[in-house]
């Protein structure tokens, strides 16, 4: 019992709870009232005669109303139909990596050989056999994740990794060959395709800091970044229920659908629903939700289904006061959402300005995917100071076309958090990838360079995922001499005194090339693609400088915003803390929660 406290304090503290509670439960299922008052009399009876030392519900917010307004049954899309398309389908392929030094192995007579050597045939490769023969090529495996709603000619990352039964020790300085992705099944001993889904083919990046002798499971693994491009588009869709099946319920759920959502094909307005049959409904991708899929969808189930404007109003104050209680409040913000009309983004805009932080971002979230600049400032403020919002939050902002969330996202170039950083950027980058502050350029036709003027201490960030790419925070970053540095297996970086660094290319069949550059990590890195180098050899370099001490400036590697951070009520934040970098491992308490809205796709490792 807390001090200060007398047990029928705490008595009536419970009751009062479980009456909220109660009463939010039979607004929902009416029929149900007697039921509940029952189960209810039972419950706070047994808690009264026990004594009651600790709350067992939640806390409310005080905004929380206790006599929330009725409305009648509203038959929402989620009651007749699932969504169709929101799983993630894997794809592979065997192919063959080249450009090994040594480290490669001539594989087993398996299925996986016969597949190789068909594929060989295929492309008319001569003397199939005597390539896999050599040292310096591998049989690897190849798989990919297509995301629900990519859409054909979009990127994704591809993982490549030797059998089990493989002779070969490391991946490093590799290149995948054009492998056909597609679902694969083992039937028969043989190995069974499906239909094409993609293409995978570039560089493998393995760990730079993973030695090949003492690592040989990571040498043996990489990533070739952006390497598939996806040849058939996924489709999204709901699939209405059995019991409900009709081209009538069809039809009418497809133009409830398209009264919320329409896009532009060929410059024409065209709603997003398409009814193609009494039991499918084919949903095209909205280009606002383009990277939050998850919430497209659960927006579209919460859409009602011929809903009267005097029903409209009942719900829409219903959801006024769910929308002031941080219990009912996430819900509560989608189902405004999907409503989208001028009296939903009003309460939402009053939301946002909610003194309770849980009402505030669920609210700001919502109106930044109706593309509201109410939402702007409240998003930006947690997406500085709350780690447990932030990918919500940056997301919700690049889904936005506003000058206001642009300067926001660019205003958060500068601060502290690495993490914070970055995922600005890349939010910046899904709002406008043509945008000329972080459209970069393709160097070398093997990453996206990106040089950014911005404040704050300098940073280097690499990726591993998503893309191969490359971002300086800070024009003037320099390396500390002296200095050695390995890129790759034909490249060498020296400095050592004298305030120059010397990059050499060493081939067996040609002449060592070099060229004296500055300290500037700017000059090194286009000198090494210049020579030749590739993304791995330009994170090796990099990586490697920072391990040494080499580098001043502060280096990252997928420096992405941490989901399954839970916000705890009970020690808000204010400033930054170097903590916001790092997952958080913090034991779930009755004062913490779960950002209860969908995650979204702009930061996941499978893209």
């Amino acid at each position: 019992m807390a001090p200060g406290r007398v047990a029928g304090d705490d008595s009536r503290h419970v009751l009062k709870q479980a009456l909220s509670m109660m009463r939010r439960a039979s607004l929902k299922h009416p029929t149900y009232t007697g039921r509940l008052l029952r189960a209810w009399t039972v419950c706070m009876a047994s808690c009264i005669l026990c004594g009651c030392t600790g709350p067992i519900f939640r806390p409310q917010s005080p905004e929380a109303g206790l006599d929330l307004p009725v409305t009648p049954e509203v038959d929402l899309i989620s009651k007749f139909s699932h969504p169709y398309g929101l799983n993630i389908v894997k794809i592979e392929a065997v192919s063959m990596a080249t450009g090994l030094v040594g480290t490669g192995s001539d594989p087993p007579p398996t299925s996986q050989r016969a597949a190789l050597l068909d594929e060989m045939n295929r492309r008319s490769v001569e003397n199939p056999n005597e390539v896999l023969t050599s040292p310096n090529t591998a049989l690897v495996l190849v798989r990919g994740f297509l995301r629900p709603g990519i859409q054909e000619g979009d990127h994704f990352d591809v993982e490549v990794r030797v059998p089990s039964n493989s002779e070969t020790t490391s991946l490093r300085n590799g290149w995948v060959l054009p492998a056909r992705l597609t679902e694969l099944a083992v039937l028969g001993q043989q190995i069974r395709q499906g239909h094409v889904f993609g293409l995978a083919e570039g560089p493998i990046l393995v760990d730079p800091s993973a030695n090949d002798q003492d690592d040989p499971a990571i040498a043996t693994h990489g990533r070739v970044l952006g390497g598939g491009v996806a040849t058939k588009s996924r489709s999204l869709g709901l699939v209405i229920n059995h019991e409900f099946q009709s081209v009538r319920l069809s039809q009418a759920m497809a133009n409830a659908v398209n009264r919320r959502f329409y896009t532009y094909v060929d410059g024409r307005k065209q709603g997003v629903a398409n009814p193609k049959t009494d039991e499918f409904i084919d949903l095209m991708m909205h280009p606002r939700y383009k990277d939050n899929v998850g919430r497209y969808m659960r927006v579209v189930r919460n859409i009602a289904v011929d809903e009267s404007p005097g029903d409209l109003q009942a719900r829409l104050l219903l959801l006024e006061h769910q929308l002031a209680d941080p219990l009912t409040a996430a819900n509560a913000a989608i189902r405004l959402e999907a409503i989208g009309n001028e009296q939903a983004v009003q309460t939402l805009t009053q939301g946002a300005g909610s003194s309770d932080p849980e009402v505030r971002f669920y609210a700001a979230e919502a109106l930044a995917y109706l593309d509201e600049t109410a939402a702007v400032t409240p998003l930006a403020e947690v997406a500085r100071n709350e780690p447990a919002f932030r990918v919500n939050a940056l997301a919700a902002l690049s889904a936005m076309d506003d000058v206001i969330a642009y300067d926001a996202l660019r205003d958060l170039l500068g601060v502290s958090s690495a993490e914070t950083r970055y995922g600005a950027f890349r939010a910046l980058w899904a709002m406008n990838e043509r945008d000329p502050f972080v459209r970069g350029e393709n160097l070398g036709g093997q990453f996206s360079y990106h040089v950014l003027d911005v404040s704050g201490p300098t940073m280097l960030h690499v990726t591993r995922s998503f893309r191969p790419e490359i971002v300086l925070f800070g024009k003037d970053q320099h390396f500390q001499l002296p200095l050695v540095l390995d890129a790759g297996k034909n490249l060498l970086v020296n400095g050592l005194e004298g305030g120059q660094i010397t990059v050499s290319r060493f081939a067996a069949d040609a002449e060592p090339e070099q060229r004296i550059v500055s300290t500037s990590v700017d000059e090194v890195v286009r000198t090494i693609v210049e020579l030749g180098g590739t993304y791995p050899d330009v994170v090796q370099a990099l990586q490697q400088a920072a391990q040494d001490g080499a580098l001043a400036s502060r280096f990252r590697v997928d420096a992405l915003p941490q989901p399954g951070r839970q916000y705890d009520r009970g020690t808000p934040r204010h400033s930054y803390d170097e903590s916001d970098d790092r997952p958080s491992t913090q034991d779930q308490q009755d004062s913490q929660l779960d950002v209860s809205t969908p995650l979204p796709d702009l930061f996941t490792q499978h893209r």
